[in-house]
């Protein structure tokens, strides 16, 4: 499957960026030129537009839709409430909407199972599947500790995640433990079993 996003500053003018109907035509149409291929399996909005109108927006998706440029439409860094309105809107114009919503999700980020945010009960009522990234948390859940002391793990070890991993050590420490003792490699442990609607809390429930 091939998936790419919609929303990144790609120049100077308003137009070419954010998620206006010609920016998503544009930057589809861009992205299908530099990938040299036809279509678009999953056409991701990289973050909610407060600025332009669903109906807008769906118009946009509906028309690459219809030539045959993109299969489905997901999300990406949406809260709950931001994919009720966007499946509302698509409902009213008997588009299919949203399949899927990517967000940040790991055993040290989990704010998508809080009731605030509500983005695993959403995805779940709309029926949505839940794409985590950086589940492994940079690399932090990966072994690191054992790996650092192998000589390996460079990765982890500088910039961004090596300040995360200064921030947590004690936590990552006390969960390779758990994982030597369980038999498993922590990456492997990091990783919840996929069911029916994606992972949900109940998969690190231990």
């Amino acid at each position: 499957m091939l998936a790419t996003k919609v929303y990144g500053k790609m120049g100077d003018w308003p137009n070419e960026q954010g998620l206006s109907a010609r920016h998503i035509v544009r930057a589809c149409e861009d992205s299908l030129r530099r990938l040299q291929t036809d279509v678009i399996d999953l056409y991701q909005m990289h973050h909610v537009s407060r600025a332009t109108p669903w109906e807008e927006i769906w118009q946009a998706m509906e028309t690459l839709v219809a030539q045959g440029k993109v299969v489905y439409v997901g999300s990406s860094n949406f809260a709950g409430w931001h994919i009720g309105q966007a499946q509302a809107a698509a409902q009213r114009r008997n588009f299919l909407g949203l399949v899927s919503e990517q967000s940040i999700y790991n055993l040290l980020t989990r704010h998508v199972e809080l009731e605030v945010i509500e983005v695993i009960p959403a995805a779940q009522h709309y029926g949505l599947g839940i794409i985590p990234w950086s589940p492994l948390h940079g690399g932090l859940f990966s072994g690191v500790l054992r790996k650092m002391a192998e000589g390996g793990a460079a990765r982890s070890t500088s910039g961004h995640a090596a300040e995360s991993l200064a921030a947590h050590r004690p936590t990552i420490e006390a969960y390779e433990k758990f994982c030597a003792d369980l038999g498993h490699d922590p990456a492997d442990v990091a990783l919840p079993p996929v069911g029916k609607g994606g992972p949900g809390p109940e998969a690190w429930a231990w």
